[in-house]
């Protein structure tokens, strides 16, 4: 099994043939609105300003408005990153005194839509999830397969799969981070460092949910599982698969997989053995994971709000999924092929959980 991200090594949900088609052959044929966790209260000591962008990562916007205004990088608060070859909108915080200054800011493909005051600082991880409008081109006729596929995911839930953002041109991002945990990067950038290391969980959990595809339990329990509940967010421990597993079946909870890390404890029992089979296969220790605090990631989610719009030359696809959860997981069940393989940025199209503490 390789640390290389790719496509074909992952298993589909859906045996559609698919639609197959083209993505982003202009940035305006994938849109991502951020959808805000909490409703602004209008006053407050941080000026949230909603921001739409194209062609530019959000890091680099930040740098510029930071720049411009005169706020320090540490001042400016941001819920993700969000995707450069896209328009997306997105909010930001500010201390309320720089609002006089907001007027004069002024940037090629960037606008400012709305601003409101808030009580606190816009922190990572402040959204409940983003709303995606993506244009398919070449694949004229192609609606009603994309209509299936998508009626089918809703239904059964996505693989949540870690997408190509996170891997880097060519896939390498999680090779890099294996030596950065063995001490052997030479990259110094803690941030980067964090990242890449990331890189190298991501594999690990994409593999894990590949793997029960591959066994048939991608909505089942395995004894052991450490399972969420979608309505509350609770966590518990499966002891009687059997018993829970038709809650998973219809949709109330689903299996978890483990972001490896010191303050997160490996899956027991059955799905335990599972886990530890997919970590030998990588020849990988939940040990190497001991600079990260760890986390537990769904291994599904489900599209909210899912639409699919013909076009003359293929289709358009509406969806909100929920933070920390890629577009392209959607996209590649439908039109089966390798999506944003070559994806060259250390963006995610939801950066909600760049920075935290995975």
């Amino acid at each position: 099994m390789s640390l290389v991200f790719d496509w074909s090594a992952l298993r589909a949900l859906t045996d559609g043939p698919g639609t197959g088609g083209v993505l982003r052959r202009e940035p305006a044929d994938f849109r991502v609105e951020e959808q805000p966790a909490y409703p602004l209260s209008g006053e407050g000591d941080f000026l949230f300003v909603q921001l739409e962008k194209t062609g530019h990562t959000t890091a680099h916007v930040l740098r510029e408005l930071g720049t411009q205004l005169g706020v320090r990088d540490r001042d400016i608060g941001v819920a993700g990153l969000k995707d450069r070859h896209a328009v997306t909108t997105q909010w930001i915080s500010l201390p309320a005194k720089y609002e006089a200054r907001l007027p004069a800011f002024a940037m090629e493909g960037v606008r400012v839509l709305d601003t409101a005051r808030h009580s606190n600082k816009l922190a990572i991880g402040h959204l409940s999830g983003n709303r995606f409008q993506v244009r398919v081109r070449g694949a004229a006729g192609g609606a009603d397969e994309a209509a299936r596929t998508l009626a089918e995911l809703s239904a059964r839930g996505v693989p949540n799969y870690f997408g190509p953002q996170r891997f880097g041109l060519g896939g390498l991002n999680a090779e890099e981070g294996l030596r950065v945990v063995r001490g052997e990067s030479r990259v110094r950038d803690p941030r980067v460092r964090r990242f890449l290391t990331s890189a190298l969980q991501s594999v690990v959990f994409n593999a894990f949910v590949s793997r029960r595809l591959e066994r048939g339990v991608f909505d089942a329990l395995l004894a052991g599982d450490m399972a969420k509940k979608h309505d509350t967010g609770g966590v518990f421990n499966v002891q009687d698969a059997a018993a829970e597993t038709p809650r998973a079946q219809r949709g109330e909870v689903s299996a978890t997989g483990t972001l490896f890390g010191r303050k997160v404890k490996p899956l027991t029992l059955e799905a335990g053995a599972l886990e530890r089979e997919v970590l030998e296969e990588l020849g990988l220790s939940p040990e190497v994971f001991g600079s990260r605090k760890g986390d537990r990631r769904l291994t599904r989610v489900y599209p909210q709000e899912a639409l699919v719009t013909p076009g003359e030359d293929g289709f358009t696809l509406s969806f909100t999924l929920p933070k920390g959860s890629f577009a392209t997981s959607v996209l590649r069940e439908v039109m089966k092929t390798s999506v944003d393989a070559a994806a060259p940025e250390l963006d995610a199209e939801d950066g909600a959980d760049e920075g935290g503490n995975a």
